[in-house]
C-alpha cells in the first residue's frame, strides 16, 4: 500500500494494491501496518461505519464535528467515482484554510484518512456513487456542523459545468469559513490534536 501526506497537515491518501484475475478482483482498502508506518499511530477505535449513495452532481459537505469530541474518518469509494476533499478548518493549524482532493473510485481504491477537526466534503462524479466511512465517534446531531462548499474564498473544485450542484438545504445555507471563524464555530488545532492523541493512547 502506498501512502501520501496531503496538503492538510495530518491527512493522508492511501492506495492499496489491487489483485485482479478472471473472477474479478481482491483489494484491502485498509491495512494496519501501512497506516501506522505512514501516520505514526494505529487507526482510531471504530465507533460507527457510514455508507452513502449519491447521484452525479451531488456535493456533500463541508461537514465537521465540534471538537471535542471531534471525529476522525477513514473513507473509500467502492462504487462510482468521487472527488474527496479535506479542508483544514482548525484555527491555529499550520495549514489552516488549505484543502486537497483525492479521486476515489473502485479502480485504484484510493482511501483518505481525515484527522480530528478537519472539514470533509465530496463531489459525486457519477450516478450511484457509494462512499464508505469508518469513524472514531458515533453520530450525534448536535455535534455536527457544516460550512459552505461554495465559499469563493476556498474555491473548491466543483466542475464549472455544474451551474447548480445538488446540495442539502443545510449545506446550501451553511456559513463560509470566515463567517464560522468569526462566530467561534471552528475547531482549534491544539484541541483537535489533543483529542486525536487520546484516540490511540
Amino acid at each position: 500500500m502506498k501512502a501520501r501526506e496531503l496538503a492538510v497537515e495530518g491527512a493522508y491518501e492511501f492506495v492499496p494494491q489491487v489483485f485482479p484475475d478472471e473472477r474479478g478482483l481482491f483489494v484491502s482498502p485498509f491495512q494496519h501496518t501501512a497506516f501506522e508506518a505512514a501516520v505514526g499511530h494505529d487507526l482510531f477505535p471504530i465507533r460507527q461505519t457510514n455508507h452513502s449513495r449519491s447521484r452525479r452532481g451531488v456535493v456533500r459537505g463541508i461537514h465537521y464535528t465540534i471538537t471535542p469530541p471531534g471525529t476522525a474518518k477513514y473513507v473509500y469509494c467502492p462504487r462510482g467515482r468521487a472527488l474527496d476533499i479535506v479542508v483544514d478548518i482548525r484555527v491555529g493549524s499550520p495549514t489552516y484554510g488549505r484543502w486537497e482532493s483525492a479521486l476515489l473510485d473502485p479502480d485504484e481504491f484510493r482511501c483518505t484518512y481525515l484527522p480530528v477537526g478537519v472539514g470533509h466534503a465530496f463531489i459525486a462524479l457519477e450516478d450511484d456513487t457509494v462512499m464508505a466511512y469508518m469513524l472514531s465517534e458515533e453520530y450525534v446531531p448536535d455535534h455536527e456542523l457544516a460550512l459552505s462548499p461554495l465559499d469563493p474564498a476556498l474555491g473548491l473544485p466543483i466542475p464549472d459545468a455544474w451551474e447548480r450542484p445538488l446540495l442539502s438545504p443545510r449545506d446550501r445555507a451553511a456559513p463560509t469559513l470566515e463567517e464560522a471563524r468569526r462566530a467561534g464555530l471552528l475547531p482549534g488545532y491544539r484541541a483537535s490534536r489533543t483529542v486525536e492523541r487520546r484516540l490511540w493512547s
